[in-house]
């Protein structure tokens, strides 16, 4: 089976130390590794790598069992060294929370593992056992010591359904089947994920029989993939909200200082037109960050369309003819989404330059904090409003430009509450506060439009809820020749 995937394949998706608080990552993931506890159909937390689970009675310690039998690509049964291995080297999304909160991992003995807290963490599993983090996911501590973290991204060993075969930089990444899966031997035997940027390209690829699942179908060419007799439309719906970042609002020289100003870039855009024209109609139009379906989010609805009212607030900040605004910053995947924002903030008199980057590069500027001015980002990681908070809002925020004392002062006082009504009316507050200062301009709880083709009997779209991608792969199927 073939994808055409919307981004440059990056190493350091082979790598689940370095996950970020977005879902790209676990397109590679879910093949290639597998995690103690993860999302699975029907399941919002599973039993993978541990076939149980639970927690202390004074909420301190949480213990692991490892499933009996389950192995590393290269043999290696995983055992619980490999698990405290993994998690003391971790260092992607929230890294440093776990660093805080965790007091020790402990191996019990090979088939068991405890995880020690320093004071009751209600939110452990939220930000572990989902992908809100790459924290849970395992990798084989004998084989990294030996080649090293650069050794084992050019060649790495998981315990997942498919083995790492060839990766060709900017071209495609092949895994093959790996026939003693705990869970079941993969119907698949070979994936090829091929990188494919552009767009059009991707779903020329589909129509040829080139590729038999194109990702990320957007506008008139969803249009023509829903027109094109034998490709089908396949729309998935997650955790996925998109945003644009005013970077520069943490600097006193700049128009983005002034919230008359961030409000009128919000009032300027028209959030529905957009919808209908990017994705069809089946994304949602949000007032938020924080997708409405998480535990702990506060409902907020999207500012109205209102450019007569986005000149006049520019005009009461001081700025009557508006203000060259430097650029917006996108992933170039999402690059005519932030086009369309910029020509919906041009008439008002936000003029922008649109500046389109390779994902792994737009990724690596956001976690350096090297971007300036404004800056397209969105998540479909999996989480809570805390996770989501977290990575992206707060001061210390793995993908936040900036903060505010105030919020994270909330942010530290709900982290340890155990009171789940009054955790709720912290993180309400935050959300709240996020909305009144106008921290971000928010656009869409997204949906994902991708196209697939007549080979395909079971594409894992929409099979795990909440998830963009194909998955669980060992439950892929090709129909008969």
């Amino acid at each position: 089976m073939t994808w055409a995937i919307h981004v440059s394949l990056a190493p350091t998706w082979f790598e689940p130390a370095e996950t970020t608080a977005i879902i790209t990552p676990f397109m590679v993931l879910y093949a290639l590794h597998d995690a103690l506890v993860k999302p699975m159909p029907g399941h919002a937390m599973a039993a993978g790598l541990a076939e149980s689970w639970s927690a202390a009675p004074d909420g301190l310690a949480y213990d692991f069992v490892l499933r009996k039998g389950a192995r590393f690509h290269n043999d290696d049964p995983v055992t619980a060294e490999d698990v405290k291995f993994s998690f003391e080297r971790y260092r992607g999304a929230a890294a440093k929370t776990f660093k805080e909160k965790v007091a020790a991992v402990e191996v019990v003995d090979p088939s068991r593992v405890r995880f020690r807290f320093k004071k009751p963490w209600p939110d452990f599993m939220t930000f572990f056992g989902t992908p809100a983090t790459g924290a849970a996911w395992i990798v084989p501590k004998r084989y990294v010591e030996r080649v090293g973290d650069d050794g084992f991204k050019r060649a790495p060993i998981g315990a997942g359904p498919y083995r790492f075969v060839s990766f060709t930089p900017g071209v495609e990444l092949v895994l093959d089947a790996y026939e003693q899966y705990w869970r079941k031997s993969p119907a698949v035997k070979r994936l090829v994920f091929k990188s494919v940027p552009d767009e059009s390209t991707r779903l020329a690829m589909l129509k040829r029989g080139e590729a038999d699942i194109a990702y990320s179908i957007r506008g008139a060419l969803a249009e023509e993939l829903q027109r094109t007799p034998g490709l089908t439309l396949k729309p998935t719906l997650g955790p996925f909200t998109e945003w644009l970042t005013l970077a520069d609002q943490w600097d006193p020289k700049s128009p983005w200082h002034d919230r008359r100003v961030r409000l009128a870039a919000n009032y300027a855009v028209d959030r529905q037109a957009l919808n209908q024209a990017e994705y069809l109609g089946y994304a949602r139009t949000t007032g938020s960050i924080v997708p409405s379906t998480f535990e702990f989010a506060r409902s907020i609805p999207p500012y109205p369309y209102d450019p007569g009212k986005a000149r006049r607030l520019l005009a009461e900040a001081g700025y009557p003819n508006g203000f060259d605004a430097g650029e917006i910053s996108a992933d170039l995947v999402y690059g005519p989404i932030v086009e369309a924002v910029a020509n919906y903030l041009q008439p008002v008199g936000i003029r922008l330059k649109v500046r389109p980057l390779e994902r792994a590069a737009f990724q690596k500027a956001v976690q350096e904090k090297k971007l300036k001015n404004v800056v397209r980002q969105g998540s479909a990681a999996f989480g809570n409003a805390a996770t989501r908070i977290e990575a992206f809002v707060i001061t210390a925020g793995f993908a936040a430009f900036g903060g505010y004392a105030d919020i994270d002062g909330l942010f530290e006082e709900q982290v340890a509450e155990l009171d789940r009504k009054k955790r709720e009316a912290v993180l309400h507050r935050i959300q709240q506060l996020m909305h009144e200062k106008a921290l971000y301009l928010p656009l869409f709880e997204a949906a994902f439009l991708n196209g697939v083709g007549p080979r395909v009997a079971e594409s894992g779209l929409g099979l795990i809820q909440n998830h963009l991608y194909s998955a669980p792969f060992e439950d892929l199927k090709l129909k008969a020749r």
